[in-house]
């Protein structure tokens, strides 16, 4: 056993808990979605058609590695639980079968990237973006193992109060990144021109080495290496893997809802042409780069109200799960203002806006990027309060949820703005933004009612045995 590990919270001793967190774990987001936000750029540079063939085989991996990554992310609320209940060898349990999973999901998902390009002809994409975007896959699928891998040490990590060094890591890796790009991509230094094939294999290496680099800290750390999740490392434990499966197999759904719906509106852009779709990927790069910060919030929430959990205190969990929200509204009613005034300049980041060449796919880029700064606000929140809820270990119904608000509102209602009702890539953008606000309502409803529910004795979690 350890000693018990969270302090008695007040609001000020909970906002500066999270904030803890909360900074590294967002700012490391922040940093490794700049890998995606670079890539783009330099895509930009090779021309609009390895723009738009690039950010859609960008939008393509980052929704199979996203998916891939909700099984891992059941770590951190099982490690944050054992936390708070002061189970040392349930952790190291925890983690260890945790890089067991990251290896076992790794393998199929690589055969499934490799034909990716395929899939995208099959889904009515043009044929000369499908083909330019098959460089990209081959390379970059070898990259799968250590994101997985670098994804269950970060919510291992969170879940025990231990983030700092997260944002390190990964500006080590961002930075490693773009210089590949720079190199690989364009032929620098006597090496060959590459160009997607060469961002794709940076990608690929940067995963690498964050993930190496993060599991030398965890080993070597003070107070780390106390958890030896490598000792036994060739044991299996059936009964975690299964819980990790069960509680991750629901997070995985969900994300794939969630992100599927971007994809899939990606897609559509693609029917709609090369420059509706440049023009997309411009706003998306933008708005994925600001949700970012939300996304880290979510670890940092679903580590705090887990750690509450796991001492069968529900009021500091529902105020943890609170002040996540509250600051993440603040931060993103300022980023959505932020937008309002510099649309074309935020839109100048990627293309030449002053470029005659350049009018239609920046007349096509304003309005969408103007509401996808309305939207993002609750899209933020919608985040974090999904993160308070991972947090309860509540899981299940958050999935059926996102499934009606991502795709029974968001993508139906996309659709008919977009094609029936003539506005296109405007309307597909309006719909996507309705479904992402009804998430928000709803699970901001369900984390107040499940809070609200459950008396301190009686919290809806089962702990592992660490017997078994």
């Amino acid at each position: 056993m350890i000693p018990n590990v969270v302090t008695p919270s007040t609001l000020g001793t909970e906002v500066r808990a999270f904030l803890k967190l909360a900074i590294p774990l967002a700012s490391a987001q922040v940093a490794q979605a700049a890998v995606g936000l670079v890539d783009t750029i330099m895509m930009g540079h090779l021309g609009t058609e390895s723009l738009a063939a690039g950010g859609l085989a960008s939008t393509t991996f980052q929704l199979l590695l996203n998916t891939a990554s909700g099984f891992i992310m059941a770590v951190s609320p099982l490690v944050a639980e054992a936390y708070g209940a002061g189970r040392k060898t349930q952790i190291e349990q925890i983690v260890r079968q945790g890089l067991w999973l990251s290896l076992f999901l790794s393998i199929p998902l690589m055969g499934t990237i490799a034909h990716l390009d395929a899939v995208l002809l099959m889904l009515g994409q043009p044929a000369p973006i499908a083909h330019l975007s098959a460089p990209y896959f081959h390379f970059i699928l070898w990259g799968i193992f250590p994101a997985l891998g670098f994804a269950m040490l970060r919510g291992y990590v969170s879940a025990i109060a231990q983030a700092h060094v997260v944002i390190g890591i990964v500006m080590v890796g961002t930075l490693c990144n773009i210089a590949g790009n720079y190199v690989l991509g364009f032929g620098k230094f006597g090496f060959p021109r590459m160009e997607l094939a060469g961002i794709g294999l940076a990608s690929g290496l940067s995963f690498w080495l964050m993930f190496l680099i993060f599991l030398v800290y965890t080993l070597k750390h003070p107070q780390l290496k106390e958890y030896r999740f490598l000792r036994n490392l060739q044991q299996l434990k059936p009964q975690i893997l299964q819980r990790l499966g069960a509680i991750g197999g629901a997070i995985a759904v969900t994300i794939a809802l969630e992100y599927g719906l971007f994809a899939m509106v990606t897609f559509l852009m693609g029917i709609l042409g090369t420059e509706i779709l440049a023009a997309h990927q411009t706003v998306y790069q933008t708005m994925y780069v600001i949700f970012m910060v939300p996304l880290g919030m979510s670890y940092a929430v679903t580590a705090r109200v887990g750690q509450w959990l796991g001492q069968r205190d529900l009021s500091n969990a529902r105020r943890a799960g609170y002040v996540g929200i509250a600051v993440v509204a603040a931060f993103m009613l300022a980023m959505t203002i932020a937008i309002f005034l510099g649309r074309r300049q935020v839109i100048g980041i990627y293309i030449d806006i002053h470029n005659p060449a350049n009018a239609s796919v920046v007349a096509l880029a304003v309005p969408m990027l103007f509401i996808a700064a309305l939207a993002q606000l609750l899209d933020g929140i919608q985040r974090v309060a999904m993160g308070a809820l991972y947090g309860l270990q509540d899981i299940h119904i958050p999935m059926l949820l996102s499934g009606f608000a991502f795709w029974g509102v968001g993508l139906t209602s996309g659709y008919v703005l977009g094609f029936p009702l003539g506005l296109e890539g405007v309307g597909l953008w309006m719909g996507q933004s309705i479904g992402v606000a009804v998430a928000g309502l709803i699970f901001m409803w369900r984390f107040h009612r499940l809070t609200l529910r459950y008396p301190k004795r009686n919290l809806p979690f089962n702990p592992i045995d660490e017997s078994n």
